[in-house]
């Protein structure tokens, strides 16, 4: 019988010895720092880019392969994705009537302003609206924003029009998905 307690407190003693060099070896592996791996998002594959693809579809714009920009630098800025797409739909009715060669679609500086390309307009505005609309005026949505944005009384109520749209488009997409995976 006492062998057998021996034996038991031996395996016991065993398991703990084993799980305290474990723990420390965890606590060492864990202390060092990995090299960050940056995982790019497909934002060609979101479904918000494809809702507002298809909006600018439905207006013939230049923008449609623009589409995920408007959502990639619109994650990155914190502002509401629909905003600078509605914005264009208003103010150049999607891309379609602009200074040329302004890549200007948000009638930004009175639509006197060029950029380089879309995408550095987008980024640009994007990055302008959050900085000096949200953070400096604590302007959160475009019934906040347009009296800033705009001389027009009735801005934010034309824009917002145009982000209902691109939101159906996306619930509607969004509702299709979840039939095709029941």
């Amino acid at each position: 019988m006492k062998q057998i307690f021996t034996l038991i407190a031996l395996i016991f003693a065993a398991i703990l010895t084993s799980h305290d060099v474990y723990a420390q070896e965890v606590r060492s592996d864990s202390a060092k720092l990995d090299p960050v791996i940056s995982v790019q998002k497909d934002y060609s594959l979101d479904t918000r880019t494809v809702a507002v693809r298809n909006v600018f579809k439905r207006y013939n714009s230049p923008l449609v392969d623009q589409a995920a920009f408007y959502v990639k630098y619109a994650d990155e800025f914190g502002v509401d994705w629909k905003l600078l797409p509605a914005i264009s739909g208003l103010e150049s009715t999607f891309g379609r009537f602009l200074m040329p060669g302004s890549y200007n679609a948000y009638g930004w500086g009175g639509g006197r302003i060029y950029f380089e390309s879309w995408e550095d307009g987008i980024r640009i505005i994007t990055k302008s609206i959050r900085e000096n609309y949200m953070d400096r005026w604590g302007a959160t949505d475009v019934w906040s924003i347009g009296p800033i944005y705009a001389e027009s009384p009735t801005w934010s109520v034309r824009v917002n029009r145009f982000m209902q749209e691109i939101e159906a488009e996306y619930q509607s997409l969004s509702t299709f998905k979840m039939a095709l995976n029941i």
